[in-house]
Order: C-alpha cells, then sequence, then structure tokens
C-alpha cells in the first residue's frame, strides 16, 4: 500500500472515529493490498498505521509474488488468534455487507476486548477516485471489449442463437486473458424487453433489435458496455424506441462534469424519455461506478446523493423495456475528468 492511499485510508478511519479494519470485501483487500486470491481465502487488518494479510497456505506462493505487505498463514479461527494482539482495545470496523452473522460472532468470540463497528462502505468510497494506473487498466479491458464486439459483430444476424453470440465474444476476451466481467446479456426480439435477459437458447429473427450489455475484466478491473444492434429492417416503432434511448444517452454523457449531481443526471436522461413517452419503461438507475467491481460507487440514480469528481469512470446505460414488445440499452463507460468526460468505449453505435 502506498502512502498516499495509506494517509487517505487513515484519514477516513479518524472521521470514522476508527482504530483499525478489519476488510473481508475482496475487492478492497485487492486494493490495499495487491493480493487476488479468491474471496474465502484473504482479510486484512489495518491498525497503528500499518496492514497485515491473512490469507491460507494454498495461497503462500501467490502471497508472496503479489504483495509486499507482511502476511499471515493461517485459517480461521486461528487467523482471529493471530490478529487478537493487534486490536486488543481498539474500536475496530467491520464490512456488514462483507461478514456474514456465523463470521461476525466468531470475531466476538475471540475478540472479547474489542469494540466491533459497522464500517461498510468506507473503502468502497475511496475506491470510487481511480488513479491513473487504474485508469489505465480500466481502458485496456475497454480496448478488449471494443475489439470483441468487433469482431463478433458480423455473426449478429438472424438464424443464430444468443448463446453463440455471447460465447464468441466470451471466448475471444478468454483467448486474449480476459474474465467475462459478468454474466453477459444477449437479448433478441421480445427478450430485448428484459433488463438482465442473459443469453438464452433464442434463435435471433429478421427485423428485430439485438441487445448485448457485455464486459471484460483483465487484471483486476472491469469494462461494461452495451450496444443494441438492428437485424434486417426493424419496424419503424423499434426505431423510434432506438433513437429515443440514444437521444437520452448521449444528452447524458455530454453534461457530465465535475460538481454534476449524480441524481441530476439521472433525472437529465429520464427527462429525455419522458418527451418521448417512455419514462415509465426505464425500470433502472442510469448507471453506476466501475473498477476492482463491475458495479460500484458512485450510483447514478434518482435520489443519489453523490457528486460527480474528476477520477470517476461511470457507466451511463438509459433503457426502454416494453413487455411483449422489445426493447433496449445503450450504454458507454466513462471517465470524469477535470473539466468534462471522456468516453472509453469505442464501439460505434447503430443508426436508425
Amino acid at each position: 500500500m502506498n502512502q498516499e492511499l495509506l494517509a487517505r485510508l487513515t484519514g477516513a478511519m479518524q472521521q470514522a472515529s476508527l482504530d483499525a479494519l478489519w476488510v473481508s470485501t475482496p475487492e478492497n483487500v485487492r486494493y490495499l493490498s495487491g493480493f487476488s486470491s479468491p474471496a474465502d481465502a484473504k482479510v486484512l487488518v489495518l491498525a497503528s498505521g500499518e496492514a497485515t494479510l491473512y490469507t491460507d497456505a494454498r495461497y503462500t506462493v501467490q502471497a508472496r509474488e503479489e504483495t509486499a505487505l507482511p502476511t499471515v498463514i493461517a485459517r480461521p479461527p486461528e487467523t482471529l488468534v493471530q490478529a487478537a494482539p493487534l486490536v486488543e482495545g481498539l474500536r475496530v470496523g467491520f464490512e456488514a455487507d462483507h461478514l456474514t452473522v456465523a463470521q461476525l460472532e466468531q470475531l466476538r468470540e475471540h475478540w472479547t476486548a474489542v469494540q466491533l463497528v459497522s464500517s461498510s462502505g468506507l473503502i468502497a468510497r475511496l475506491r470510487t477516485l481511480k488513479t491513473a494506473q487504474e485508469v489505465e487498466a480500466i481502458r485496456a479491458a475497454q480496448r478488449l471489449a471494443d475489439e470483441a464486439f468487433a469482431a463478433v459483430r458480423p455473426m449478429i444476424r438472424a438464424g443464430v442463437r444468443e448463446l453463440d453470440v455471447a460465447l464468441a465474444l466470451e471466448t475471444y476476451m478468454r483467448e486474449r486473458g480476459a474474465m467475462p466481467a459478468f454474466d453477459t446479456i444477449v437479448a433478441s426480439g421480445p427478450r430485448g424487453a428484459m433488463p438482465h435477459g442473459a443469453a438464452s437458447e433464442r434463435v435471433i429473427g429478421e427485423d428485430e433489435l439485438v441487445t448485448l450489455d457485455f464486459g471484460a475484466q483483465l487484471n483486476g478491473y472491469n469494462s461494461d458496455m452495451t450496444r443494441t444492434v438492428a437485424v434486417g429492417n426493424p419496424s419503424e416503432e423499434l426505431r423510434r424506441l432506438y433513437r429515443a434511448v440514444l437521444e437520452a444517452e448521449q444528452t447524458a454523457v455530454k453534461a457530465i462534469r465535475p460538481g454534476m449531481s449524480c441524481a441530476e443526471l439521472d433525472q437529465l436522461a429520464r427527462g429525455v424519455l419522458e418527451r418521448h413517452g417512455l419514462a415509465e419503461y426505464f425500470a433502472h438507475s442510469l448507471g453506476h461506478g466501475v473498477g476492482l467491481a463491475v458495479h460500484e460507487g458512485p450510483g447514478l440514480r434518482q435520489k443519489s446523493e453523490e457528486v460527480l469528481e474528476p477520477g470517476m469512470v461511470v457507466t451511463v446505460e438509459p433503457g426502454v423495456y416494453l413487455p411483449d414488445v422489445g426493447g433496449l440499452r445503450i450504454e458507454d463507460l466513462v471517465l470524469v475528468t477535470a473539466d468534462g468526460y471522456e468516453v472509453l468505449s469505442g464501439s460505434p453505435m447503430d443508426t436508425l
């Protein structure tokens, strides 16, 4: 952990009146230590200005290669026994959104001289502001996703299964050292009305819209992009839906700047769809942050109190979903810069 990050984290802990942190969220452990093992094999304690990583013997070599932090090799509950002297008598924050009730009871059993306090969101808020190195990692993941889309775009035609399109996207990314960032969405025809319509055995038909939402996870960092493509000659109603969503997406992207309220940005896109009589069919928030997790802060939603800052990477993804008719979504990955924005996703959009 570099000194700048340590200083930011220490300051956040002081504001929360915490003496120490028990970190169990996988992305947070990786953010602080560089260690990338599975979620059940790592925790981190930060106390007295120093961090210690805890993992088990399966990852001894990996820990030695990936992190410079002092590392203790132990399994629970021995992990807690080893950490107890570091936190004795302290006010310790734990991540309630990534700790089971059973795990919390274990903490209480072995740390009898510790005051345990929920500290959810503390590190996640630090992660919203990306370093230059993190931006480059996200940029590389998005570049690979763009390449995958370009390679697969010609096969999106009538007679092809949604599953085959998803497999081609994922295979392209895996062959180049990445993982799918999440379950690939390929939703064609009436299935376009499903915002999270994971690829199915449905065969793409003529004159349909096909929505593809996918991303690459490369070296721990994620990308996220949605493109909706036309097969054949879609109806004028589908074209109208597409043009309305595209207008909402582009209007929101162009409004991104430091100081912009996330709620205001969401409302801006929603207002465009309202003018087209489609606001009731926009069933989710406008977007979210992307980094070590594909869904992280800030949240671009109607009731958000967050404000955009330089260094944030967010999605802008309005959509409309009409049952028994179809629907679509268009999404870009956007970096908030010092004086505006930079669109990281480079794949072209269909014009209908």
